[in-house]
């Protein structure tokens, strides 16, 4: 008797935890503050009208750097997505 009213109650603080939790993730997708920030150095290269096309190169390499790990990461779920079908192929 004492184990299943343990098990409840961990349950529901498991439940409690996960809608905590949702409300953080909601929250903080929908209520994002704006952040201006930059380095000093990459402000004092990239400041004025002359420099356009080094200001695009530097947003360039920022999107190469961040597209890469997002890349890896996919191809990485593609191959044990194929390896689990493979898998369950053989099985039956």
């Amino acid at each position: 008797m004492f184990r299943i009213e343990q098990r409840t109650k961990n349950k529901e603080k498991k439940r409690k935890f996960f809608q905590t939790e949702y409300v953080f993730i909601l929250f903080s997708l929908f209520f994002s503050l704006a952040a201006n920030a930059q380095c000093a150095m990459c402000r004092a290269a990239l400041a004025g009208d002359s420099n356009v096309k080094k200001a695009q190169a530097v947003n360039d390499g920022i999107v190469y750097l961040m597209v890469i790990p997002y890349l890896l990461v996919g191809i990485i779920g593609i191959l044990i997505y194929r390896m689990y079908q493979s898998k369950k192929k053989k099985a039956e």
